[in-house]
């Protein structure tokens, strides 16, 4: 059964963000893992989240997802990730 991940983003540095977008990718697909909605317009129809960046990533089973989530897994994209937050 599909398990799906969502990130709630607030970019605080573009430029390393669109360095960090480069480097998610191969470790989600290494886990089955595909981007559904990745950016966008958001729109909240009830109650009071809005979030500035969406994500939502779909994985082959939950356990692929808790492997292969939206954490990088190389040093390179972690330490990217690493620095002062930009996704909750």
């Amino acid at each position: 059964m599909a398990a799906y991940v969502v990130v709630q983003v607030d970019v605080k540095d573009p430029a390393r963000y669109e360095a960090y977008k480069t480097m998610v990718p191969p470790s989600l697909e290494r886990y089955g893992g595909r981007f559904v909605v990745r950016g966008g317009s958001v729109y909240t129809m009830e109650g009071t989240w809005a979030p500035k960046r969406f994500v939502l990533v779909e994985f082959p089973s939950v356990e692929q997802a808790k492997r292969g989530g939206p954490r990088p897994s190389t040093p390179k994209p972690r330490r990217c990730a690493r620095r002062p937050p930009n996704r909750s």
